[in-house]
């Protein structure tokens, strides 16, 4: 950047900030500019977005690790030392959901894998469906299947009774 070109000059019109053609310089580093932030104004409000999404982030890799150990020993329990697919029955089930921290292990890993699911399904619904009304429709039919499928489960899960 030359030391005599005066600031104002340095600030790039938004139609030109991403042409390569820069400030005209000569400088190559100069021929793509990021544009000035823009300032606030009396009907901006404080908050223009929320922490939504870095929120959801989060919860994606933090669920992630979680369900990795959850999903990992229960396979290890279930195939390896319980004797494999063969002796999972009615029985066995009946026995494993007594106790409530078993309960609370199936119940831990339904919630996290159908949150985590859904949360990964609206990102994708997000990125791909263009048009706002079925961006909408979308988002609210997997909602309200991950909503089913979470009450479902967790009703099974706590009302079950191995005496039918």
């Amino acid at each position: 950047m030359a030391s005599d070109t005066p600031v104002d000059q340095l600030v790039v019109p938004a139609a030109q900030a991403h042409t390569g053609q820069g400030l005209g310089t000569g400088n190559p580093a100069d021929a793509f500019v990021v544009e000035p932030a823009r300032a606030r104004t009396k009907r901006t409000p404080r908050r223009t977005r929320t922490n939504f999404e870095m929120l959801a982030w989060l919860f994606m890799r933090l669920s992630g690790i979680v369900l990795v150990v959850l999903i990992l020993g229960h396979l290890l329990i279930m195939l390896v030392l319980d004797g494999g697919v063969s002796k999972i029955s009615f029985a066995f089930v009946a026995g494993r959901w007594a106790s409530p921290f078993w309960q609370g292990w199936d119940l831990l890993m339904l919630w996290l894998a159908m949150l985590h699911g859904a949360n990964g399904m609206r990102t994708v619904i997000n990125d791909y469906a263009e048009k706002d009304s079925t961006r909408l429709w979308l988002k609210t039919l997997m909602g309200a299947a991950a909503v089913f499928t979470v009450l479902l489960g967790t009703l099974v899960i706590f009302t079950f009774d191995p005496n039918i």
